[in-house]
């Protein structure tokens, strides 16, 4: 596996009518479509039918982030409104979960609207009512160039993820073009989601409900739920032609000795979703770094995959390095941060299917979807607009199977 010399930014174009853009859920979640694509073939199904596709062989990883209301707005004395957007916590490797359980301050990267018209030792504020009692927040930019700033409230009964449900908005993708509804709080929301920490949702599983999930368990499917953190990165467009230039964002992920364990006996392994993949696969990327003795960190940097190593040790031996890692620390779980690139001449490891909704253009989304199932993705794409699916994060899905020439058992 080598660094393509180059791809070109319109490898990732596609034309999307604005009509096929799906503003809305569908309702029920699991009434949208499914594109199944396998070995060059394509079968068109209901979401809900998932389990009748696949068999007790398959074991499903689901990513349970929980989008936090990262949209904070404050007025100016002048009456001007300021928009603020978490991205992560400035510090790298801190356990966002942790973040959120703060309870006087905390500080993040952002995105500062109208940066440039706020003065450098204004503080901005808002009060509002929580519980029957005044809280006031305040903002501060510590860092104008980073974008840094540091949140401070007044009443410590309250936590960080408290003080962003009353004081923040459901940040919704850019190009939906619509303000966040009372509805987006539940529908842009797994049923799954447990560890705040998220800024945008991981849409492949926004079409599960309870019952599908009883009703995979019951085929004798095992199901298990890893962490990845997914920051704002992923809406970031390619702006330079040639792709391996664009500065891939960095995300939090958490796994445990569980998913470790699951991995191990897993027959065929389905990512339900991309941020899910980037989870999995970057974690035989840290069990490659052990077998060769690098820092025992998990940081999987956005191009080490395509690093020449040699001999590369198995699946298998790099799940089993990690599980003793993790014993010998004591960690249950383990903390860790990828920007890994996923793109044509990557060999996957670990993901056999991925299960993922219909992706913008010129995003490193549909970088990973070809490399996945290579230029089909382009006839893929084509078959789901003629058919009249539903695009982007609230859209229809595909289960997409890793074709067989390309499976590393």
């Amino acid at each position: 596996m080598s660094i393509p010399e180059k791809i070109q930014k319109t490898d990732l174009l596609y034309e999307l009518p604005e009509s096929q853009i799906a503003k809305h859920p569908v309702t029920p979640r699991d009434s949208s479509k499914l594109l199944i694509y396998k070995e060059k073939q394509i079968e068109h199904r209901i979401f809900r039918e998932l389990p009748e596709v696949l068999d007790s062989s398959f074991t499903l990883f689901f990513n349970n982030t929980k989008v936090i209301p990262a949209r904070l707005f404050f007025q100016k004395e002048t009456g001007a409104i300021v928009e603020i957007f978490l991205l992560n916590p400035i510090k790298k490797h801190l356990d966002i979960a942790q973040v959120m359980s703060e309870n006087q301050e905390c500080s993040w990267a952002c995105k500062i609207g109208k940066l440039k018209r706020i003065k450098s030792d204004t503080i901005l504020k808002r009060t509002e009512i929580i519980e029957e009692k005044t809280v006031n927040l305040t903002a501060e930019v510590i860092d104008r160039e980073q974008q840094y700033v540091t949140f401070q409230w007044d009443n410590s009964a309250f936590s960080f993820a408290e003080i962003l449900e009353n004081f923040g908005v459901t940040p919704l993708p850019p190009y939906l073009k619509r303000s966040a509804e009372n509805s987006d709080k539940t529908r842009y929301q797994t049923v799954y989601s447990k560890h705040e920490g998220a800024v945008a949702a991981p849409t492949a599983g926004l079409h599960f409900t309870p019952e599908i999930l009883q009703n995979l368990e019951n085929k004798g499917i095992n199901l298990d739920y890893l962490t990845l953190h997914v920051s704002g990165g992923t809406f970031q467009p390619v702006q330079h032609e040639n792709v391996i230039e664009h500065p891939m964002h960095s995300e939090q992920v958490v796994v445990s000795l569980r998913n470790i364990d699951n991995l191990l006996q897993a027959q065929k392994v389905v990512a339900i979703g991309t941020t899910s993949m980037r989870t999995l696969e970057s974690l035989y990327w840290f069990g490659v770094k052990l077998s060769h003795d690098f820092e025992a960190t998990f940081w999987i940097e956005k191009l080490f995959p395509y690093q020449n190593f040699g001999e590369l040790p198995s699946l298998e031996k790099s799940l089993k390095l990690i599980k003793t890692y993790m014993i010998k620390k004591g960690f249950k779980k383990l903390h860790g941060s990828t920007e890994i690139m996923i793109m044509p001449t990557y060999r996957f490891r670990v993901c056999k299917a991925l299960i993922t909704n219909f992706h913008l253009p010129n995003s490193t989304l549909i970088l990973l979807v070809s490399a996945f199932i290579g230029q089909d993705w382009r006839k893929t794409y084509q078959e789901a607009l003629k058919k009249e699916y539903r695009f982007l994060s609230f859209g229809d899905s595909s289960l997409l199977f890793l074709p067989q020439k390309t499976v590393d058992f």
